[in-house]
């Protein structure tokens, strides 16, 4: 702002300068080149302080937009499961991309905006001062200009959020054919991709177009209304100066003023333009920020005990629906279940029994909405979170793996971690020998999600990052289906000895994954109908029978 004052400063005092020199050089006959060196300075000073605005401004935005990624990139982190269930992840990269780009580009334009409002205002006294009455003339475009700006503005902001929501739609398309593209050349659905992301691009193209078409009919009209006002001075101005009430210096340094008015009153459509856009961004952004975690911790978190038989879970009276403002039974009801230190413990159920869920509930992804769920005594809501997801690790059915080197997959939950404790963990799931026959070993880059690996072997290293984690609560939720027999059977060899001492959880559907646990429970609707060892239950119970024979063929997808 300081150096948009200074610059401004330079900037009118060009005209007067102008104005001196011709009526005091070229009329009354004093030297020019004083004049002339002193224009010449005042441009120089001018051109200095125009320069350090438009890099303070730049700069200043750049850390604003810097800072307000980061604020994004963090709040979406700590936002709840359910939040990531109902927002699409292309949704959210236009909110903290595009929509942040239209921002910082408004942002930019703040200090440069201040510096033409200084302009025009300095222009307008000045220009008052001098001749009055001109002035009035030249300036009796202005309330003009203001009534258009402001429909302008009115009309220009629906049809810009309806861009900017079009926009993410698309990157949506986007986002979902890229990631999914294995699964759309497996079933080769590309033309069917192909006519998703035109219907949004027709979407994109017609909203633009109708911003655009909105632009087209009032900027024209918003800068060539400034201009009338330059014929103005000229005619006017012009017999002035022949009946001797005005000099010549004088009409020319009113001109320039006039045309120093121009510029930034045609960039008040641009601005106007921008302002919608940053305010259609701002309010997308602002939503996302807005967002409450759901999932936080208490104001004086408990810890969990560190002496003693550690690792034992107990589920007491649980309650909980991923959609509790719907009418319906809920996915858990009343579930009470117990599991002792170092017990293990495979949960057995249909497709939307509620499996998945418990696991899901112990790292307290979700909260329950009645009920409570205790590690060690403690219930998990007064738990600091980063603790208890420490305490708890989960390997899902479905493995994720980072853009990075084996040994930085395994070692996420501890990057500085000696490579003797991944190996360590990698034996244990059974990967260390494939991950040796690799090019690089441990530090093999596996590419996006790691789909240069087969399943088993993602899974496997999912294993191995749970177990360096060394959590006092290991879930399995499936971690071995991607597995071939021969080596789920090397795998649960292999974890026998770190499912000695630490509770754990097998949710499956093998009868071989099964047999891991100690216990099993079966699920149905919610809650447990019958608990045994695998033989017991395959002896003396038909719906565990009837689960297991559904399963034999096709293992159960979706939320359980």
């Amino acid at each position: 702002m300081f150096a948009g004052l200074l610059y401004t400063a330079g900037r009118v005092a060009v005209p007067l300068l102008i104005q001196l020199g011709l009526d005091r050089g070229v009329r009354d006959g004093e030297p020019l080149l004083p004049w002339s060196l002193a224009i010449v300075g005042a441009g120089l000073f001018s051109a200095c302080f125009l320069g350090l605005r438009r890099y303070l401004a730049f700069r200043n935005a750049r850390v604003i937009e810097a800072r307000l990624r980061d604020r994004i990139f963090a709040h979406v982190q700590r936002l709840h499961f359910s939040f990531h269930d109902a927002n699409a992840t292309g949704e959210l990269m236009s909110r903290g991309n595009t929509d942040l780009q239209h921002f910082q580009n408004f942002v930019t334009l703040v200090p440069l905006t201040f510096g033409n409002v200084l302009i025009v205002v300095s222009v307008t006294i000045i220009m008052v001062v001098l001749q009055p009455i001109l002035a009035l003339m030249a300036l009796a475009s202005l309330p003009f200009v203001n009534i258009l700006g402001r429909r302008f503005a009115q009309e220009l902001n629906p049809a810009i959020m309806r861009v900017q929501q079009e926009s993410a739609e698309l990157a949506t398309v986007v986002e979902e054919s890229v990631s999914g593209v294995r699964v759309v050349k497996g079933f080769g659905s590309e033309p069917v991709q192909a006519r998703k992301l035109a219907a949004e691009a027709d979407d994109v193209h017609d909203a633009a177009l109708a911003s655009s078409e909105i632009r087209a009919r009032y900027l024209p009209a918003m800068e060539l209304l400034p201009s009338i006002g330059l014929i103005t001075v000229l005619g006017y101005g012009g017999h002035l100066v022949i009946d001797g009430e005005m000099t010549i210096g004088e009409l020319v340094s009113f001109n320039i003023y006039v045309l120093m008015l121009i510029q930034p009153l045609r960039m008040l459509g641009m601005i106007v333009a921008n302002g919608q856009r940053a305010s259609a961004a701002g309010v997308r952004i602002a939503e996302v920020l807005d967002t409450a975690p759901a999932i936080v911790d208490v104001a004086s978190p408990t810890a969990l005990p560190e002496q003693g038989a550690l690792g034992r879970v107990e589920l007491r009276e649980v309650e909980f629906d991923y959609h509790p403002e719907a009418a319906g039974a809920g996915v858990l009801r009343g579930l009470s279940l117990t599991i002792e230190p170092g017990e293990s413990v495979a949960l057995v159920g249909a497709t939307g029994s509620g499996k998945s869920t418990v696991a899901r509930l112990l790292p307290r992804f979700y909260d329950v909405d009645g009920g409570a769920v205790m590690i060690d005594g403690v219930d998990v809501r007064s738990v600091e979170r980063r603790k208890l997801r420490k305490a708890v690790s989960i390997v899902f059915e479905e493995t994720f793996l980072f853009s990075s080197s084996i040994r930085e997959n395994i070692a996420f939950a501890d990057p500085d971690v000696d490579l003797s404790a991944v190996v360590r963990a990698a034996t244990l799931a059974g990967a260390d020998e494939f991950i040796r026959d690799l090019p690089s070993g441990y530090d093999t880059a596996i590419g996006e999600r790691g789909f240069s690996l087969s399943g088993g072997q993602r899974q496997r290293i999912a294993i191995a990052r749970a177990i360096l984690a060394d959590p006092r609560v290991l879930v399995l939720d499936d971690a071995t289906s991607a597995v071939d027999p021969t080596k789920e059977h090397e795998i649960r060899d292999a974890l026998g000895e770190v499912m000695q001492n630490r509770t754990t959880i097998v949710i499956a559907h093998r009868p071989a994954t099964i047999a891991l646990a100690h216990r099993v429970v079966l699920l149905d609707e919610g809650r447990i109908v019958a608990e045994g060892t695998h033989d017991e239950l395959l002896t003396t119970n038909a719906r565990y029978r009837e689960v297991l024979a559904a399963d034999r063929d096709v293992t159960g997808g979706g939320r359980s």
